[in-house]
């Protein structure tokens, strides 16, 4: 079927109509975005509708997204973070990595796969989706419990492998039959350890003092985010790394930087729409009929993947000492392949290692793998009441990992968030950690907070309006979340500021009480209609504790 349109905006229009269709299809099926960004791809594709005539157009679209989405894997590597990794993470996480390729290699080669096709796919099924599962974790709120911090531990440790991964595939793709092979390979070395370099001293004198003023712009600081991945991309592209790997030592640039959480959050939703367009490049290359030749070989390897990988997560973390309860929940988290899987594979493709046909296949095992762990994860309780009876093998007598704590706690999660840290949110946030209460600050200025931070509290810089920011705050077991922010001088702007937070802490699960100000009674009223469990009136309280002091004869006092 072949639906031609006038022009490449007509084409693309087409393409965002059919993503919203089969998104909210996904929706209500319960998926993610990324199965119904699969089925676009496939659906857009020259086998069914045959809307992809804009090559150009649509490839640029794609490799920026790839550059923006490894940007962000770059942006989470911050060495304290890798420095803190526990023993159960890095442990369970190579043992999982190790696994799926050794073992998807065999079963690559027992199908009738070339010895190149079954490396290449074994690597892309050791790449779990980060998106999904903290997605899914987030909706269950279940981000801070045991397995769950276990699973982001592991998650971290294959986000490096896919940094291994990538630049090893770069290297590779170097070579020739030509007698200047030799000094290209040196060549391009030399360029990856000049633009390491420049990384390095990036983040030693610039990264932070730039960000910080970047920061009082937002909106500037995220240009500037997206013109570094998109430039550093370029730059390794021509220095023969790879876009790829560009993308992601920009990402590293920023990761020790304090606004890195910003940055991620306010990148999401543009990371999300660049990546419809890699998918339906991705789709217009395949042939759904050729597809359909590679269906036993990809059930065989999503049968492995959906049992192989939680199967090896839960005899790791037996073995470490953990409950069988705990490692079978961590474990259905890495039953599933992730976007990375099909861009290592693309990159293959592109380098001339594999077809299209090692492509598809990965391509259905991504399918098939997603859309299956999403509802393993989604009901991964009543699946352990099922299989109970039958894990014991897989756990000690004793839990003595469990028992004892082995798993790092780090700092205690706030038991409230406050948004706002101006002279109120801070005489707050001192006075409730004074009680022993656990505080973490949130502000969109980066002097207030430093200020914050001198006071000896914990505090993160972002938008309190930010949906994908608020939802990657540890709201677990916070009791309340506080609105302290200043007071603009159009109340009705003001209020609809609050109005966002409300509904973006609920809508990301926060099942705490808010709390907001407000300057006056009408519009205390107003708040608490759309939702506010206390409205603080921070001028009338102060005037009330004045006026009672008065009266009791205590004016030297106050």
């Amino acid at each position: 079927m072949d639906v031609t349109m006038q022009s490449t905006f007509a084409e693309v229009a087409a393409l965002l109509a059919l993503a919203a269709a089969l998104g909210a299809v996904g929706l209500l099926l319960r998926q993610p975005l990324i199965v119904s960004f699969i089925a676009v791809g496939l659906m857009a594709g020259p086998s069914a509708l045959d809307i992809v005539h804009s090559g150009e157009a649509i490839e640029l679209l794609a490799e920026l997204g790839v550059a923006v989405l490894l940007f962000l894997v770059g942006i989470k590597l911050d060495l304290k973070l890798i420095r803190s990794l526990g023993a159960v993470a890095v442990t369970t996480g190579l043992g999982q990595v190790l696994f799926t390729s050794i073992f998807g290699f065999l079963i690559g080669l027992a199908l009738g796969l070339d010895a190149v096709e079954s490396l290449y796919v074994a690597v892309a099924l050791t790449f779990s989706s980060t998106i999904i599962i903290v997605k899914l974790l987030s909706d269950k709120r279940e981000l801070e419990t045991l397995h769950g911090r276990i699973a982001l531990g592991f998650l971290i440790v294959q986000d490096l492998f896919v940094v291994v991964a990538m630049i090893a595939l770069s290297a590779i793709g170097i070579g020739g039959e030509d007698e200047e092979t030799a000094m290209r390979i040196v060549g391009v070395l030399a360029s990856g350890l000049a633009l390491v370099g420049a990384v390095v001293l990036f983040i030693r004198y610039v990264a932070d003092p730039l960000t910080e003023k970047l920061a009082r712009a937002p909106e500037l600081l995220v240009t500037f985010a997206v013109a570094l991945a998109a430039a550093f991309a370029a730059t390794g592209e021509a220095a023969g790394l790879g876009k790829e790997v560009g993308g992601l030592l920009a990402g590293v640039a920023l990761a020790s930087t304090p606004y890195r959480e910003t940055i991620s959050a306010r990148l999401g939703p543009l990371r999300d729409f660049l990546l419809l367009f890699f998918f339906i490049a991705l789709g217009a290359g395949l042939d759904l009929a050729r597809l359909g030749e590679e269906l036993f070989t990809a059930l065989v390897f999503s049968v492995f993947v959906l049992v192989g990988n939680p199967l090896i997560v839960l005899v790791i973390m037996g073995s470490l000492g953990y409950r069988k309860e705990t490692g079978f929940l961590a474990g259905l988290t890495v039953a599933q392949i992730s976007e990375f899987s099909l861009i290592f594979v693309a990159m293959g493709v592109s380098l001339g290692h594999v077809g299209d046909g090692a492509l598809g296949l990965v391509t259905l095992v991504g399918l098939v793998t997603i859309a299956a762990s999403t509802y393993m994860i989604t009901y991964s309780h009543q699946l352990y009441r099922i299989f109970a009876p039958f894990l014991g093998v897989f756990e000690r007598r004793r839990a003595f990992a469990e028992e004892a704590g082995a798993d790092d706690e780090g700092e205690a999660p706030p038991e409230i968030i406050i948004f706002g840290l101006g002279r109120f949110g801070a005489e707050l946030g001192l006075r409730l950690k004074a009680e022993g209460l656990a505080v973490l600050g949130v502000d969109v200025n980066p002097a207030a907070v430093r200020r914050w931070r001198a006071l000896g509290l914990r505090a993160e810089f972002g938008d309190a309006n930010d949906a994908e920011f608020v939802a990657s705050l540890p709201l677990g077991r916070a009791r309340w979340i506080v609105s302290s922010i200043p007071l603009l001088p159009a109340a009705l702007t003001h209020e609809d500021a609050r109005r966002t937070l409300i509904q973006i802490a609920r809508g990301a699960g926060f099942g705490g009480l808010l709390a907001v100000t407000s300057h006056d009674r009408e519009e205390s009223r107003r708040l608490a209609e759309i939702g506010a469990d206390l409205v603080l009136e921070p001028f009338a309280d102060a005037a009330e504790r004045a006026a009672m002091a008065l009266l009791e004869g205590r004016t030297g006092e106050a």
